[in-house]
């Protein structure tokens, strides 16, 4: 009785589709019309604005007369022209607090940052002085707060000393860190220019959480040579021969620098707990690096710590950046090196402050314009690889303590320029007797928070794919090396995008009951399949890369469709309806895909059906088309439900089927 039942209730089922079906032939049909003709000149047009300007920066100008887009003008390329004018005593309170408050945190993490460059502590300071001005004129964040970073800073540093020893050739170092700037701000600068800022989009949100959290520990392990108090230490930059080098020169560890380090570490780490569980109280976590400076040079002052095994920094040059034009070496055999630096510091640097920009923009509901960032930050390198500057961004710490200290403008910036020039001036010999093991501990600090394992479980939570980037990135930084590393991320995540595009998602459509919907069948099962019909979705742009395995996908749905005809005695085959509104665009081998795709249709006695052609689609297929294939009314159709109340007209189902 049971299996009778079931058998009557899908004979029921199938009698109320074809019912509905029935229904809905009844249908008004929209005929599909070609778009508005475009000559070639106006289809460039539009595709080299829509790649190159899809922000239509142009826009403002147009209706203004003459004098006001001069102004327009001014003030797109001076960012600061645009919002000084306006500016007043209120807004410099704020920017003046914030200002000293980065400071305090910039002074330190400088000379730290420099040291991790192999360069002298001296250049860290200099980066902090000049590239804020330039930032300020021409930048258009607010919180941004410019200066050395870590990452680059340890990217430059390694890949400079590959060639160069900093020690035995401290000068020639120096002038290939000047010169990879110089490159670096000339290709930040090139892409804001030319408008290719979506070329850093590559390193994908997994690929950077990934290479910041390994950067992060390959840092903090390089720091043991100054926590330790080592001083033969490896130059390799992967965990396997620092670690190894660390347990092979367990003689030279000194108990009063580890000492010193652990106990300014464990403070530097509390604050920072503080600053960042009480926003409020950030100044709290922004002073405390200077606030370990200023203790631990009295105390090494005081006790003469120098000659019982804790190292300091020795005597700074007083004054402020000597020109440098003079030591850029645009020649010889380092050339090469210089350049490669140039460009991956220069792209990870930039691709840190544009994304440090827009986070803290966000939060103040306010636009940061990528293309100017580019610009405003490849010109300050290049301005600050002839003012004896190294790579400078927008540093994600020192941006949240301006945040949190209520920036309201880049003035402060220039707070903290001014503050870094009285200190070049006057308070260099304060810094004689800093230790070097707590410049260390500083940066350890600092880089902890790249760290984001909430980040990381979320993108394990969302897409295991992604996760095997970040993954891959980690790993590869850590073990391998940081340029290495992040090569193999970007190769992965490139991998991910050709497998998208060579192997494009196609569904097959059934019809949602009582509606003239059509969806995934695996997704809903209330979806229901139309006999006769086989309605399949391709949800990508149809190109030379994907051709073949769309053509063979299509023609196994045909297969699978009439192997379960021949078994549950259904009717046969019919038409197979392509739903097409996701392809956004079509080669010329996808119009040569749709013609063979026919003529293998018309052998089974099916016919082909396309639904929803976009234009650009739509265009190229009718002007390939001789026969005119793609032009006849009863081939092309708006909707799915339109398709298919137009075409069951012509199948006569047996109503035997359906009894």
């Amino acid at each position: 009785m049971e299996p009778n039942s079931s058998s009557n209730d899908n004979n029921k089922m199938q009698l109320q589709h074809h019912s509905s079906c029935l229904e809905i032939a009844t249908m008004e049909v929209h005929r599909v019309v070609p778009p508005p003709h475009k000559s070639t000149i106006e289809k460039l047009k539009t595709r080299l604005k829509e790649t190159f300007f899809p922000d239509d920066p142009l826009r403002q100008f147009k209706g203004q007369p003459l004098g006001k887009k001069w102004i327009l003008a001014a003030q797109y390329i001076f960012p600061i022209l645009e919002w000084g004018p306006n500016y007043s005593f209120k807004l410099f309170k704020s920017d003046i607090i914030s200002g000293l408050t980065i400071a305090s945190l910039a002074i330190p993490q400088g000379i730290s940052y420099a040291k991790l460059a192999n360069l002298p502590p001296i250049v860290g300071l200099y980066s902090s002085f000049v590239p804020p001005l330039v930032y300020t004129v021409l930048g258009s964040s607010r919180d941004l707060a410019v200066g050395p970073v870590s990452i680059a800073s340890l990217i430059m540093g390694s890949m400079l000393r590959q060639e160069v020893s900093p020690t035995q050739n401290p000068v020639l170092f120096l002038q290939l860190a000047f010169t990879a700037t110089f490159f670096g701000g000339l290709v930040q600068a090139s892409l804001g220019l030319l408008r290719l800022g979506f070329i850093i989009d590559f390193l994908s949100k997994a690929t950077l959480i990934g290479f910041m959290a390994g950067a992060a520990i390959i840092v903090s392990l390089q720091q043991l040579k100054s926590l330790l108090g080592i001083t033969h230490f490896t130059n390799q930059m992967g965990l396997v021969p620092v670690m190894s080098s660390v347990f092979h020169n367990t003689k030279e560890w000194s108990w009063q620098t580890i000492l010193m380090g652990f106990c300014f570490l464990v403070f530097l780490l509390l604050t920072r707990h503080v600053g960042t569980k009480r926003p409020k109280l950030f100044w709290v976590s922004a002073g405390a690096p200077l606030v370990s400076v200023i203790l631990s040079t009295l105390l090494v002052f005081a006790f003469k710590a120098q000659h019982h095994g804790i190292s300091v920094i020795g005597k700074l040059q007083e004054g402020l950046n000597p020109p440098s034009w003079n030591m850029l070496k645009f020649h010889g055999s380092h050339l090469g090196l210089v350049m490669k630096t140039g460009l991956i510091t220069g792209i990870i640097s930039l691709t840190e402050g544009i994304a440090v920009g827009r986070t803290f923009a966000a939060l103040k509901n306010y636009q940061v314009d990528g293309n100017k960032e580019m610009i405003a930050i490849g010109v300050m390198n290049i301005v600050g690889s002839s003012t004896s500057c190294y790579i400078t961004t927008g540093a994600f710490s020192r941006s949240a303590v301006n945040h949190n200290a209520g920036a309201k403008t880049a003035v402060s910036n220039v707070v903290m320029s001014v503050t870094v020039m009285v200190t070049l001036l006057f308070l260099m010999p304060l810094f004689q007797y800093t230790p070097n093991v707590v410049l260390g501990a500083i940066i350890v600090t600092a880089v902890v928070g790249l760290i984001d394992i909430p980040a990381a479980h979320q993108i394990w939570k969302i897409d295991k794919f992604d996760f095997l980037v970040m993954l891959c990135a980690f790993l590869g930084v850590v073990f391998i090396s940081v340029q290495e590393g992040l090569a193999i991320a970007v190769g992965i995540s490139i991998f991910k995008i050709l497998l998208q595009i060579t192997r494009p998602k196609t569904v097959m459509l059934g019809n949602m009951p009582g509606s003239d919907i059509y969806r995934d069948l695996h997704h809903y099962n209330e979806a229901m399949r139309i006999p006769g019909f086989l309605i399949l979705s391709i949800e990508a742009p149809i190109n030379f890369a994907n051709t073949t395995y769309l053509n063979e996908r299509i023609l196994r749905w045909i297969e699978e469709y009439e192997a379960e005809e021949n078994l549950n005695k259904q009717s046969s085959l019919r038409f197979v309806i392509l739903e097409m509104s996701a392809v956004s665009a079509i080669d010329t081998s996808g119009t040569s895909f749709f013609k063979d795709l026919r003529k293998a249709m018309e052998k089974k006695g099916v016919e082909l059906v396309l639904v929803n052609p976009l234009a650009e689609v739509l265009e190229k297929l009718q002007s390939s088309d001789d026969s005119g294939d793609f032009k006849r009314p009863d081939s092309l159709y708006l909707t799915v439900g339109e398709a298919v109340a137009s075409l069951s007209s012509t199948i006569k189902a047996p109503s035997a089927n359906y009894v």
